[in-house]
């Protein structure tokens, strides 16, 4: 292909890119270094009570935003403050008091900390579960009778098609208060149940739900990846008396490990910025994440302010926390690709 043909194929794909990814992620990295604040103003206000005869007035000093006569909003001033505004979300000050007291418990009560602890044993737990899962049903479809595999495949299919949001209301609609589940529980057991008052119950729903509705989609890539195994390989390890969970060993997962590494690179940058299943299962006092506390800084306060210098920081950690996070996987890949050219270049340069 010529460079010209190239260049004019790729190019509207990387200025989209350099647009809407680039672009506000260089303008999210430069707000995290400054803090945007009203200009304020002292002002006298008079209050006066009801009434004609018996009406009195008082006159008081009020600090209140200036507001620009021209356009009628808000006038703005921003600074730079270097780190100030990661100290504002780490809050090391508290967590250096809380190691050097042994009260390892009080780092939790930090929004960060407590978000962060979340984030990563969802991320972390639910992956192994979402693999396993899917790949449980890729055999299980691949082995059954093929009047089955229809049926099964759309049943299967079915959580993945719901929208994230709509999936974890319906969760939450089955286990809150009187739900169909949670009543069907206290009749069995003779107890009351509320599975929403704390917070261990409410992250075993949101991890339920989380592989309840990924993992078809683990299922389909596996699925597909079964179709392409070498079946002289599979034959010869039935003539060697390998049994199922050796051929599955030995035989299957290796040649699903590219995809496996594919789900997991999706599944962690996914979940890291786990946001639907606080909102659907309105946890907010008991579970928060990482995205949701990026969110509920970007949220109006009484006074209509935003933190937006926090929310700025906020997001550049978690994007360095998912780039950690992708770091084995990514090593994984890059040696086995390098393996596969090194390999190409051996066989070609082989003398006949």
């Amino acid at each position: 292909m010529k460079f010209k043909t190239f260049f004019w194929f790729v190019a509207p794909s990387v200025f989209m890119m350099l647009l809407f990814i680039a672009a506000p992620l260089v303008s999210v990295f430069i707000q995290s270094f400054q803090v945007t604040q009203p200009v304020m103003q002292q002002v006298e206000v008079e209050t006066c009570t009801p009434g004609f005869l018996t009406q009195t007035c008082t006159t008081e000093i009020k600090t209140v935003p200036t507001i620009d006569e021209d356009t009628g909003k808000t006038i703005t001033t921003t600074s730079w403050v270097g780190l100030q505004s990661y100290r504002n979300v780490l809050q090391m000050d508290k967590v250096w008091d809380a190691v050097s007291d042994g009260a390892l418990r009080d780092i939790l009560q930090i929004d960060f900390w407590r978000a962060l602890r979340f984030t990563l044993m969802f991320t972390l737990l639910t992956l192994p579960l979402v693999v396993g899962v899917g790949l449980l049903i890729a055999l299980a479809v691949n082995n059954a009778a093929k009047s089955l595999k229809g049926p099964v495949i759309f049943v299967s299919l079915l959580p993945f098609i719901i929208t994230p949001v709509i999936g974890s209301l319906s969760i939450y609609w089955l286990f809150v208060g009187d739900g169909i589940l949670t009543a069907t529980l206290e009749r069995w057991t003779g107890q009351d149940i509320a599975m929403f008052a704390q917070a261990w119950t409410i992250e075993l729903l949101m991890y339920f739900y989380r592989v309840w509705h990924v993992a078809p989609f683990a299922f389909v890539i596996f699925y597909a990846g079964l179709q392409t195994v070498n079946m002289d390989t599979l034959e010869s390890a039935i003539i060697d008396g390998a049994n199922r969970f050796e051929r599955l060993r030995y035989v299957i997962v290796p040649h699903l490990m590219p995809l496996i590494i594919f789900i997991a690179l999706i599944h962690l940058m996914d979940c890291y910025r786990v946001f639907d299943e606080i909102i659907g299962f309105r946890s907010e006092a008991h579970v928060i994440s990482l995205q949701w506390l990026t969110f509920n800084f970007l949220t109006p306060d009484d006074a209509g302010n935003r933190a937006i210098s926090r929310a700025a920081a906020s997001s550049m950690l978690t994007m360095i926390g998912i780039v950690i996070l992708l770091i084995m996987p990514l090593r994984r890949t890059w040696r086995d690709h390098k393996g596969a050219h090194t390999d190409v270049r051996f066989s070609k340069g082989k003398p006949q």
